[in-house]
């Protein structure tokens, strides 16, 4: 069985030398070009890709960021390509994660490739996702928050960014994420969100709301020390006294 491929690149002369590279192996088929994470995003969900050639810097999201949208999904085996990224570089030696260097050689690249086949042919699948797991979770740690959140759903996939959310709601395993008079249905936990969100500019007010501080207008004290915060356009939400210090932090005392 032929190992089915995906090249993700947004420099089309990338993607080509590596489609030119991968022509003449026997045992691959490249299913699929995608030149934006987005479209990769899309392209692995439809075509459940073995390997994955991923572009580290790409324009709106990332290769990073592809995967990590793809966190609780069975993610492909990936081989990362990246013109100059030294911490990069250094996590994916640390985490046994194979890379191509821009500009690389067909020797070079044929030894990459040789290690994919050699992981996917002893299903080591989980090691390798284990592998990918905990190089995102060391870049998490040096990376900025996020400016844009993807959110996959109905075979597309949209960037919200994150100055556009008014409040986020709890909705199980997934949360809404409300901008203006839309929703967004996304598959995080509340937890998770938070973490991901700038520090300073949302707040958590109760275990099922998270809001845009710069979007609240009002406060209104209610009985046994909740309060009613009420969003520039109008919706109102319950702030549960076990959340009102932290609000205290950002707003000053509330008496």
């Amino acid at each position: 069985m032929k190992i089915r491929a995906l090249i993700v690149d947004d420099e089309p002369l990338a993607r080509e030398r590596l489609a030119s590279l991968l022509s003449g192996d026997a045992d691959v088929e490249v299913v699929g070009q995608c030149a934006n994470g987005v479209e990769a995003l899309s392209a692995i969900q439809e075509k459940t890709p073995d390997l994955v050639f991923l572009d580290v810097q790409m324009p709106e999201l990332d290769g990073f960021g592809v995967l990590a949208a793809l966190e609780g999904e069975k993610r492909p085996a990936v081989i990362f390509v990246t013109a100059h990224d030294r911490f990069a570089l250094k996590a994916f030696e640390v985490h046994a994660i194979d890379y191509l260097l821009k500009p690389f050689d067909r020797e070079r690249f044929q030894k990459a490739l040789q290690r994919a086949k050699e992981q996917l042919q002893t299903r080591q699948a989980g090691e390798v996702d284990s592998r990918l797991a905990a190089l995102l979770a060391s870049l998490k740690a040096e990376s900025k928050t996020p400016d844009r959140i993807p959110v996959k759903g109905s075979g597309r996939v949209i960037l919200v960014k994150t100055s556009d959310i008014d409040w986020i709601e709890a909705a199980d395993n997934y949360v809404n994420l409300h901008t203006g008079k839309e929703a967004h249905l996304h598959r995080e936990t509340m937890a998770a969100m938070e973490e991901k969100l700038p520090a300073g500019k949302f707040m958590r007010i109760s275990r099922s709301a998270i809001v845009n501080v710069d979007r609240i207008k009002e406060l209104q004290p209610m009985f046994h020390g909740d309060y009613t915060v009420i969003l520039q356009n109008g919706t109102r939400l319950t702030l549960s006294r076990g959340y009102r210090e932290a609000l205290h932090q950002l707003l000053g005392k509330v008496s």
